[in-house]
């Protein structure tokens, strides 16, 4: 059993928790704005701000429990900051996903319920696999990734840093996704995409949504 601190205390916040509590970690609270200080999430107390971090550092593991579509920068400044002070990150893998004995997880990413990564996948840290998302064999995926809701990604993809993943969205298989890039929900990648910027699907391909 883990003691955790949570960072964040959103929407995304409400769905770690439920990863958590199924693989039986236990809450110490959670740290976010200091006008929420007090209030509950999901009955866990806001126990705190960001400048707590250090304080509960050798008290407990983190999970950075705030999401990102276009903007991965909160996610990536917590991860730094706790590193800074010599914080541990854990990974949470829900009971209800699979992930390959023969894949790897990097320090602070979590396996939403029923998503599933597959063999000799690499997943960087501080990444989210959510809901329903299906990472297949060979697949690199870089760190501070958001991988949304129902995605599915096929064998030998790489995908950078920072880059988010709409819902329901399929990239084909060996498809190369360089750094910070979006992807709209419900498109098909299946072209590399080699320059940083929002993508989405019109009537024939994806294209850059300017």
């Amino acid at each position: 059993m883990m003691d955790l601190v949570l960072v964040g205390g959103g929407g995304h916040c409400k769905s770690v928790i439920d990863v958590a509590e199924s693989v039986g970690c236990r809450i110490l609270g959670i740290l976010d704005k200091a006008e929420n200080v007090g209030n509950e999430v999901l009955g866990y107390k806001i126990i705190g701000t960001d400048d707590d971090i250090p304080f509960y550092a050798t008290k407990a593991e983190f999970v950075i429990t705030v999401g990102f579509i276009k903007n991965p920068d909160i996610r990536e400044r917590l991860y730094n900051q706790i590193k800074s002070v010599g914080g541990k990150l854990a990974t949470i893998v829900a009971s209800t996903a699979y992930v390959s004995k023969h894949a790897q997880l990097g320090e602070g990413s979590v396996v939403m319920h029923k998503a599933f990564v597959n063999a000799d996948c690499k997943i960087g840290a501080n990444s989210i696999i959510n809901t329903l998302a299906n990472i297949e064999h060979d697949c690199v995926i870089g760190e501070n990734v958001h991988i949304s809701t129902g995605v599915m990604v096929n064998g030998g993809c790489s995908i950078g840093r920072n880059v988010f993943i709409g819902s329901r969205s399929v990239v084909a298989n060996s498809v190369s996704i360089c750094d910070g890039v979006v992807i709209g929900a419900g498109s098909f990648v299946r072209k590399p995409i080699v320059a940083s910027g929002v993508y989405a699907n019109g009537p024939r391909c994806l294209q850059e949504l300017k």
